[in-house]
């Protein structure tokens, strides 16, 4: 997907309030490109502010993002060369809403055909191809004919990773995946993210409460806490960590820095 030498994402002390509520305090992190980062948290601690912030949908009040080395708030929407740019880093990006938000009204190919024709010069014969190839590449090949009121959960959430890895992004930002599956529906979507990642060299940011998932599919976890982003690093790292808070959001506990309230 290029540019593997630059971090996917750098944010550097990033600060969000909304009046005298702090979402996002000093968020600083680097994700190597080509990795799965699953950010922890419970609700409400400023997860889904982060994505719209990393693709330049909100700015921050204070701090910078970087996108493979290109700093997306250093860009004005209002002028146009920047929001060409701005338009540009964003097509860098996939994203897969918690619900999958397919269009209704479109069968299976149209909703993975609709950002082809939005944003390329493709052909049909070439869009075709690309829907056949990602529908395959998610498990539902010979599939397009079916409305979005035909398929089950997991099924929907499939056809929204094949909508969403459309454009060939180079990072796919997913809010909470899993939402709304079972156990084992939610495995198999963990199983479709890593096969993407092997497939396609995706970076994946991950928003979810799973710990579970974090420990299948991370290669980098970050846990937000009321703002802040208590830890970060390589799994492996974060699995070991002697943190209160790490012990408390994996054990489960009520009993501990986050509060249940």
């Amino acid at each position: 997907m290029g540019e593997q030498q630059q971090p996917a994402i750098t944010l550097e002390k990033v600060c969000k309030s909304f009046g005298e509520h702090r979402v996002l305090q000093n968020v600083s992190l680097t994700l190597p490109a080509g990795k799965i980062m699953v950010m922890l948290g419970p609700s409400g601690t400023g997860k889904s502010v982060l994505l719209r912030c990393l693709v330049g949908l909100m700015k921050p009040d204070s701090g910078r993002i970087f996108v493979f080395g290109e700093e997306i708030t250093a860009l004005d929407e209002r002028r146009t060369a920047d929001r060409e740019r701005l338009f540009a880093l964003r097509r860098r990006f996939g994203m897969l809403f918690q619900d999958g938000a397919l269009f209704d009204d479109m069968n299976v190919y149209e909703n993975v055909a609709f950002p082809l024709r939005q944003h390329t010069k493709m052909s049909e014969r070439e869009i075709a191809g690309r829907v056949d190839e990602y529908l395959a590449a998610v498990g539902l090949p010979g599939r397009g004919k079916l409305m979005p009121s035909e398929l089950s959960g997991g099924m929907r959430k499939r056809v929204a990773f094949a909508r969403a890895i459309a454009l060939r992004p180079d990072i796919v930002l997913c809010d909470e995946p899993s939402s709304g599956l079972d156990p084992v529906m939610s495995a198999t979507l963990d199983e479709l993210i890593l096969d993407l990642h092997r497939t396609y060299k995706i970076t994946f940011v991950v928003i979810s409460h799973d710990t579970a998932e974090a420990r299948g599919i991370a290669d980098y976890i970050g846990l937000l806490h009321k703002g802040s982003l208590v830890t970060f690093g390589e799994k492996d790292v974060i699995l070991r960590s002697s943190n209160p808070a790490i012990a408390q959001f994996f054990g489960r506990s009520t009993e501990g820095p986050i509060s249940v309230t």
